[in-house]
Order: structure tokens, then sequence, then C-alpha cells
């Protein structure tokens, strides 16, 4: 499961969209329930904003059972994902995601590919606390031999899952589509505390 990932880097195209916070900080080691930051459909075309990695509907209760995560091969039938995936889809930028393998003594491994931004495909929702109305997001994750990654989408892609009009078929296309291959790096275990999140995450074996 893609538990961490990072934002440390990013483009001007990204930095000028309507709604990217002029504080926006690196990172690099974001967790689930951490700030993230969202790309949507806005009406003039892609706007920022940011949002707790756990999806939290306005009708949901108890905050913590509020998932970071959303199976390519079941959101469209579950409760808590169908109407986020009909309507409110949305893309997490990143420069690269952590993955843990091994047995008895995990090693972490930095994933990335040749581009220097990637894109996952999430959903999002609204919710309101005190009058004051906040956004979530859920990963969307695809099966990868015992592991789960982000559903990583390229430009054409990245279109087709923001547009609104997008009909159902090919969204599931896109759910479906095998990933592309991915370089990896083996880290020293800096990035293992939560707690760190600094350039020496990303600390080579």
């Amino acid at each position: 499961m893609c538990g961490r990932y990072a934002l440390f880097r990013w483009s001007p195209a990204l930095a000028a969209l309507p709604g990217f916070p002029a504080d926006q900080q690196p990172h690099w080691n974001i967790a689930p329930n951490g700030q993230v930051l969202l790309l949507r459909a806005g009406s003039e075309g892609r706007e920022a904003a940011r949002a707790r990695w756990g999806l939290t509907p306005a009708w949901l209760k108890d905050l913590s059972k509020t998932p970071a995560h959303a199976r390519a091969e079941t959101l469209a039938e579950q409760p808590m994902f169908r109407e986020p995936f009909r309507l409110r889809r949305g893309l997490l930028p990143a420069n690269g995601f952590y993955e843990w393998r091994g047995a008895a003594r995990k090693r972490p491994y930095w994933m990335t590919n040749a581009d220097s931004l990637l894109y996952f495909a999430a959903l999002w929702e609204a919710y309101p606390v005190g009058g004051h109305e906040y956004l979530s997001v859920a990963l969307i994750t695809q099966a990868a031999a015992s592991q789960r990654r982000p559903l990583i989408l390229d430009e054409q892609e990245q279109a087709q899952w923001l547009n609104g009009d997008a009909p159902l078929e090919q969204l599931q296309a896109l759910l479906a589509r095998p990933q592309g291959g991915l370089r990896e790096r083996a880290l020293a275990t800096l990035v293992n505390d939560p707690k760190l999140d600094a350039p020496e995450c990303l600390t080579p074996a």
C-alpha cells in the first residue's frame, strides 16, 4: 500500500494554478491524515486546493474511519466511493512515493519515473466543520504483485479523469489499465520515521 509520498519540487505551471497555496512548502514524507495538494476541475480549468488525506463525506460522524485509499477494482461499487467517483475526481501531484518490501525487516524504496512530476488519481469530498468547508481525498490504488501502488495518469489520461462528462466506460478503462515501469532506489531507513520531513528521507541505502 502506498502510505507515504513526497512533493518537494513543482513546476511554474503548477504553481500558477488558481488556488495554489502561496505558502506551499516542500514535503518529503506525506502520510495519511496530513495535508496534501489537490488538483480538480474548476470553471476555468484546473484549480488547486489543500485537502486532508482521508476521505470524509459530510455524513460521516466517526473521523477515525476516513479511508486514505480506494481500490481501483471496487470503488465504483463501494458506497463510500460511488458518488465521488462519478462527480468528484481529482489528482494528487507528487515527485514519487515510498514502498516497503521484505519479510522480517522491510526496506523502503523510492519509486518514481522519468517525469519530474507524477499525478495520482484521487477522489475528493467536502465536509463542513463549524461553518467552514474543508476538502478531503482518497488516493486510488491498483494491485502490483504483492503491493498496491497509486494509479498514475499521463497528461491525456489526467484530462479524461477530470472531465465531468467522461463516459463511465472510459473511466473504468483508466482504472483497469496496466501501469508502466517505475524507477526504484533502495533507501536507508530514515524515512521510516513519520515525523521526519526533510531531504534525508531520500538517503540511499
